[in-house]
């Protein structure tokens, strides 16, 4: 169940005076079950990347293979790729608009026509598998908090059950706690539901602690594409691009140059109490 973007490009307002070329070349391979992380400044072409995932964006050139079938070929199904490839926005306010939350839960589902009786066991399943609670199920989505937003928002198309899930930016806004109750209930959700996580954000922490793989974009291209550790062993030319690596990396390097020999090239917070511990027992 494989992503593979082959020489892809896209430009906005083609041929007008606010022409943009806001994807440059871009070849790209994610296989399934894959936990991928894209991080880029604004504007570099991170949302744009994603919604050409599922067809939502066309590329003005290029191809786009979902599973080794181009989807620009004529007659592609494409209400099957979005029913296969789900997208949940930044903003949950977009995606959720029926009366109450199990009921916008149920649309995805009703949308490939699934019985009713079917549409709601998808939806009920979905539910508990973000952890909503069940009181909230015949509320109005728009009287839930932001967090409660985002697990009906990814309930919605977890429900269509689909072999990728794409996010952008599903902690933006949160409070830590919020945060880290959502990234922990994705990571879950990936780990149980084998299914590929492509996960866009700005916190390095977050992509460093979940990530097998960091794509960076800068002005439409890919400038990296590795392990969390070798990307973020780039961080002074990531700083160039106006990122930065996990604040670990930096407190790392400190020590290191302070004299006690640990690995700098640790992403998360665990990892670097390991590494310090070792690096002290080494010094004894």
């Amino acid at each position: 169940m494989s992503i593979k973007l082959d020489h892809i490009n896209y430009v906005y307002s083609e041929g007008t005076a606010y022409e943009k070329h806001a994807l440059k070349d871009v070849c790209l391979e994610i296989p399934h079950g894959e936990f991928v992380g894209i991080i880029g400044h604004t504007g570099s072409g991170k949302s744009t990347l994603i919604q050409h995932l599922n067809g939502l964006l066309k590329a003005s050139s290029g191809a786009l293979y979902y599973n080794g079938r181009n989807i620009y070929e004529e007659g592609y199904p494409m209400k099957e790729l979005r029913t296969q490839v789900g997208l949940v926005f930044q903003y949950p306010e977009y995606q959720l608009f029926e009366v109450d939350v199990l009921t916008d839960v149920c649309f995805g589902p009703k949308n490939q026509g699934l019985s009713p009786e079917e549409c709601k066991e998808r939806a009920l399943e979905a539910l508990k598998l973000v952890g909503l609670k069940e009181k909230y199920y015949q509320v109005s989505p728009f009287e839930l908090s932001g967090g409660q937003k985002r697990r009906a928002a990814i309930a919605g198309v977890l429900a269509m059950r689909p072999k990728v899930l794409v996010l952008d930016e599903p902690t933006a806004g949160l409070d830590p706690k919020g945060r880290d109750d959502i990234l922990d209930q994705i990571a879950y959700l990936h780990k149980v539901s084998d299914m590929t996580v492509i996960l866009v954000s700005h916190s390095m922490e977050d992509i460093a602690k979940y990530a097998d793989r960091i794509i960076v974009m800068d002005h439409g291209q890919v400038k990296y594409n590795d392990t969390p550790r070798a990307v973020f062993a780039h961080y002074l030319e990531l700083e160039k691009i106006g990122l930065a690596a996990p604040q670990v990396t930096y407190i790392m390097h400190d020590l290191r140059e302070h004299g006690l020999a640990v690995d700098p090239r640790v992403t998360t917070v665990k990892e670097a109490a390991d590494e310090i511990m070792r690096a002290l027992e080494k010094r004894k």
